[in-house]
């Protein structure tokens, strides 16, 4: 299975374009990976990144920690931040240092 502690943004790069389903909250939101950014150093191993996601107009997801689930990552716990509104929905980041 996928691990998240180690996961570098090289192993995300071939998840970008790809549906994420958020399955914490009451109803299921579909969330579309946009984009893998390298930050530089960090503490992990293979550095710091982030990744950003594309969610729907139609419900904003409060900042916190949502599970995330992918057929090839399985469910993971991300902590979400809510950092943009865009016409086509909110775009949600998650910074891994």
């Amino acid at each position: 299975m996928f691990d998240l502690a180690n996961a570098t943004a090289e192993q995300f790069t071939e998840f970008q374009d790809q549906d994420f389903e958020i399955t914490s909250s009451e109803a299921a939101v579909t969330l579309k990976l946009i984009e893998v950014k390298k930050l530089g150093a960090g503490e992990r191993e293979g550095g710091a990144f982030s990744l950003l996601w594309q969610g729907p107009q139609i419900s904003l997801l409060p900042q916190g920690v949502h599970r995330l689930s992918h057929p090839k990552t399985g469910d993971q716990d991300v902590f979400l931040v809510p950092v943009a509104e865009k016409d086509v929905g909110f775009q949600y980041e998650a910074v891994f240092t």
